[in-house]
C-alpha cells in the first residue's frame, strides 16, 4: 500500500479480489444508469448539423423529456450494460499494467498513464461493437434523421408491446451488418482509441493529482472517501474538455450522422473504410 503525502495509494495485492469485481459491477451500473441520460444528450449534441434540433444541453434535455419521455433518455441502455465486461477487463488491465510499470518505475504518474492507456486499449476493443449499436439506438426517435440506420415501424411496435428494445437492437445490428459487415461494428477503431486512450490515461493522473491537492488543503479529519469522490470529477471533466474535439470526430465516424465522409479527408483517416 504506497503512501503518497496524506493519500493512501492501494496497489493491486492490497485489493480483496471478491468485493473489487463483485461491488465493481455494482457501482459500475449504477454509475452509468445516473450518467447515461446525459451521454445520450452529448452524442445527439456532436452530430447535430450546428444547432438543427437542439441548441444546448438543457435545450435537448427538455425537448427529448418532452416528446419521447423518461425512456427516450434511455435509448439503447439496455444493450449499453454488455459493455460492463469490458469495464472489468478495464480496471484488471489498469491494475496488473500498473503492477508491472512498478518494477521499472515508482512513479505514480508513470505508472497511471502507461496503465490508463493500455487498459483503455483493451476496454474500447471489447466495448465498440456494443457502443455503436448503442449510439444508432441513441439517434433513434427525434434526432432519427440523423442516423445512418433506421428502426423499421413494426420493430418499434413489437418492440413497445414487449416494453424492450431488443428488437430494435436486432433491427439495427443487421441493418449495420448488411451495409458494412463485420468491418461495420468497428467503424471508427482508431478514432475510438485515439479518444478513449488519451482520456484515461489522463484522467489516472489528474484524479491522484486533484486528489493530493485536495487532502493537503482538507482538514485532518475529513474523510479520504469524500476527497476521492471529489477528484473524480474533476479529473473526469478536465481529461473530457482536453479529448473531446476528438470524441466528436468518433462519434460522427462511427456513423450517428449522415456525414458523407469520403468529403472529409479528415474524418475519412479515422474510418476503417
Amino acid at each position: 500500500m504506497l503512501q503518497k503525502g496524506a493519500l493512501t495509494i492501494i496497489e493491486w495485492e492490497d485489493l480483496d479480489k471478491r468485493k473489487f469485481y463483485s461491488l465493481g459491477v455494482f457501482m459500475t451500473l449504477t454509475t452509468r444508469a445516473t450518467v447515461y441520460p446525459f451521454s445520450l444528450i452529448r452524442t445527439r449534441l456532436q452530430v447535430q448539423k450546428g444547432k438543427s434540433l437542439y441548441s444546448g444541453t438543457f435545450d435537448a434535455f427538455c425537448k427529448i423529456l418532452k416528446s419521447e419521455g423518461i425512456c427516450g433518455l434511455y435509448r439503447g441502455f439496455m444493450v449499453n450494460t454488455f459493455t460492463l465486461v469490458s469495464g472489468q477487463a478495464y480496471i484488471t488491465t489498469y491494475e496488473l499494467v500498473r503492477k508491472y510499470v512498478s518494477n521499472y518505475s515508482q512513479d505514480n504518474t508513470v505508472k497511471s498513464i502507461i496503465a490508463g492507456g493500455a487498459a483503455s486499449l483493451v476496454a474500447q476493443t471489447i466495448t465498440i461493437p456494443i457502443d455503436i449499436v448503442s449510439q444508432h439506438l441513441m439517434m433513434q426517435g427525434q434526432g432519427e434523421h440523423l442516423s445512418r440506420f433506421k428502426v423499421k415501424p413494426k420493430m418499434m411496435l413489437a418492440a413497445t408491446k414487449r416494453g424492450l428494445t431488443f428488437g430494435q437492437t436486432r433491427d439495427i445490428t443487421v441493418q449495420i451488418f448488411a451495409e458494412d459487415g463485420f468491418r461495420g461494428f468497428y467503424r471508427g477503431y482508431v478514432a475510438s482509441l485515439l479518444t478513449y486512450i488519451p482520456n484515461s490515461a489522463l484522467w489516472w493522473p489528474f484524479y491522484h493529482f486533484y486528489a493530493e491537492q485536495l487532502s493537503n488543503l482538507a482538514p485532518s479529519s475529513c474523510p479520504h472517501l469524500l476527497l476521492q469522490a471529489i477528484a473524480g470529477p474533476m479529473a473526469a471533466a478536465t481529461a473530457s474538455t482536453i479529448t473531446n474535439p476528438m470524441d466528436v470526430v468518433r462519434a460522427r465516424v462511427q456513423g450517428c450522422s449522415n456525414i458523407d465522409i469520403g468529403k472529409s479527408s479528415f474524418i475519412a483517416l479515422f474510418s476503417l473504410e
